[in-house]
C-alpha cells in the first residue's frame, strides 16, 4: 500500500486525538463500572472497524484484509497481556481507582515502543529479506513455550519482579503506601518512589517483551509499515476498558494459551514459508483471506471449549464441596427427635 507523507501525519494525528480523547475520560482517578468499560470497548472496536472498512472502500481491499487480521490477532495478545497485568496489580495491591492510571501509562508505553519496533523491523526487513527466518522460527519457539507453559503445574499466581525493578527499589528506596497519583515523595529529606511509580514501571518492562511476540506475529501477516502501526494502535487503544469489562472473564479462558501458540505457530510457518519464496523455492504461500479466517475460527473454537471446561471445573468444584454442618436449629429439632 502507498502511503504518502501526507497520510501518515493525518494518520499519527487521529490516533492522537484519539489518545487524548481516552486521557481525558481516565484524567480522574475512580472506579471504572462494566457499564463504562462495556461502552467504550464497543466504541474502539467500531472504529478499528471503521477505519478496515474505510480501507476497503478506497480500493485496498489486501489492504483491508490485512488489517483485520492483524487486528484480531493483536488483540487477540493483548487479551494474553492481560492476564499479566492481573497479576502486576495484585502483586502491589493497586487500589482500584489508580488502576486506570497505571494501565492509560501502559498503553502508552506500548505505543511508543511498538511504533520504533516496528520502524526498526520495516527497515531490517527492506534490506535483509533472510531476516524472516528468524522471525518464523522465534514464533514456533514462542508457540512452543507457550504450550508448556499452559501444561506446566507450577503456580503462575503471582508476579515476580524482575532484576531491574529490583535493582531500582534498592536505589531510590519505596514509600510504603500509596500517595494518590503521585509518582514521587520525599521521606525524611530523601525522594523515594511511590508504589505506583514502581507498578508503572513493571507495566512498562513487561510491555517490551510483548512487543517481542506481537512485532514478529503482524510482520507474518503483512509487511506494510502502515498496516502493522494501525493494527497495533488500535489494539491497543481498548485495552484499558477491555482489562475492567472482561476481568473477572480472563480467569475462564483456560485454553487461551492453547489457541495463541496455534496462531503463533501459524504465522510462524507462514513466515518461513514466505521466506523460502523470496528465496527462489516454489512452495504454496498462505493467503490474507486464509489466514483471517484461521485466526478468528481459532479464537472462536479456543473460547468455546474454555467456557465449556470452566464451567466443568465449576462442577466438580461443587460436587466436591463438604456438605454444610447443620444449623443450630436443626441440631437442637434432631435432639428433641431423638
Amino acid at each position: 500500500m502507498d502511503v504518502s507523507l501526507t497520510m501518515w501525519l493525518v494518520t499519527i494525528l487521529g490516533l492522537l486525538a484519539l489518545i487524548s480523547v481516552d486521557f481525558f475520560i481516565g484524567r480522574k482517578p475512580h472506579d471504572v463500572s462494566i457499564k463504562e468499560a462495556g461502552i467504550w470497548t464497543i466504541v474502539w472496536i467500531v472504529l478499528a472497524a471503521i477505519f478496515g472498512v474505510a480501507l476497503l472502500m478506497a480500493g485496498e481491499s489486501q489492504a483491508s484484509g490485512e488489517f483485520f487480521a492483524g487486528y484480531i490477532t493483536e488483540k487477540s495478545l493483548s487479551v494474553d497481556n492481560l492476564f499479566v497485568f492481573v497479576l502486576i496489580m495484585a502483586k502491589f495491591a493497586v487500589p482500584s481507582q489508580l488502576q486506570q492510571r497505571v494501565l492509560m501509562f501502559g498503553v502508552l508505553i506500548a505505543l511508543v515502543l511498538r511504533a520504533v519496533f516496528i520502524a526498526a523491523g520495516a527497515a531490517i526487513i527492506a534490506n535483509f529479506s533472510w531476516v524472516f527466518y528468524i522471525f518464523g522460527a522465534f514464533l514456533i519457539y514462542t508457540a512452543w513455550k507457550l504450550i508448556q507453559e499452559a501444561r506446566s503445574d507450577e503456580d503462575e499466581d503471582d508476579f515476580e519482579e524482575n532484576r531491574l525493578l529490583k535493582s531500582i527499589e534498592r536505589k531510590f528506596g519505596v514509600a510504603d503506601r500509596y500517595h494518590g497519583t503521585k509518582l514521587f515523595i520525599r521521606v525524611n529529606g530523601k525522594r523515594v518512589l511511590t508504589p505506583l511509580m514502581l507498578v508503572m514501571l513493571a507495566i512498562g518492562t513487561t510491555d517490551v517483551l510483548f512487543a517481542l511476540d506481537s512485532i514478529p506475529a503482524i510482520f507474518g501477516l503483512t509487511q506494510d509499515p502502515y498496516i502493522v502501526f494501525t493494527a497495533n494502535a488500535f489494539a491497543l487503544m481498548g485495552l484499558r476498558q477491555l482489562y475492567f469489562l472482561i476481568g473477572g472473564l480472563l480467569t475462564k479462558l483456560v485454553h487461551l494459551s492453547y489457541g495463541l501458540s496455534v496462531i503463533l505457530g501459524f504465522i510462524g510457518v507462514k513466515l518461513v514459508l514466505h521466506a523460502l519464496h523470496e528465496s527462489g523455492v516454489h512452495v504454496p504461500e498462505i493467503s490474507t483471506p486464509f489466514s483471517l479466517v484461521f485466526i478468528c475460527g481459532v479464537l472462536i473454537v479456543t473460547t468455546i471449549t474454555s467456557l465449556i471446561a470452566s464451567r466443568k471445573q465449576q462442577r466438580r468444584a461443587g460436587q466436591d464441596k463438604p456438605e454444610t454442618e447443620p444449623t443450630a436449629a436443626e441440631a437442637e429439632k434432631d435432639s428433641i427427635e431423638a
